[in-house]
């Protein structure tokens, strides 16, 4: 049950991303920046795989390898199931641009992991070593 409970973020996140790739393209009003598009699919992907790691018992977000092999098989699988989602939306289109930003977003949320544990880490070694004042 405990789970279950721990993945409720994910499928939110994952309902969201569901949500948004529903909407017919006339009524998206994305900002007007280059790649908006883009970087809107990389933050959202991050998120998921942020959302994803966060449920994942401790146990395994100790072992390197599945933790990323599974996020970033989650970001690639769920982004190329929105893109063909999104094929039978009126006005949106499929794009492999798409699916990439959302495995880039996958290697973000990772790498932030990743880069989150070293400073707990650092700060963990630092409580240890003994001061010589």
């Amino acid at each position: 049950m405990r789970w279950i409970l721990r993945m409720v973020p994910l499928f939110m996140v994952m309902g969201g991303i569901f949500y948004l790739s529903h909407q017919p393209g006339s009524t998206l009003h994305l900002p007007e920046f280059y790649s908006s598009d883009k970087l809107l699919h990389m933050l959202a992907y991050a998120i998921l795989g942020g959302a994803y790691l966060l449920g994942l018992k401790p146990f395994w977000r100790e072992r390197f390898p599945f933790v990323v092999g599974s996020t970033l098989v989650l970001c690639l699988v769920y982004g190329l199931l929105d893109e063909y989602h999104q094929s039978f939306i009126p006005g949106r289109s499929v794009s492999g641009g798409d699916v990439a930003a959302d495995f880039l977003g996958g290697v973000m949320a990772v790498l932030l992991l990743f880069a989150w544990r070293k400073i707990l880490m650092v700060q963990k070694e630092g409580k240890r070593k003994p001061h010589l004042n």
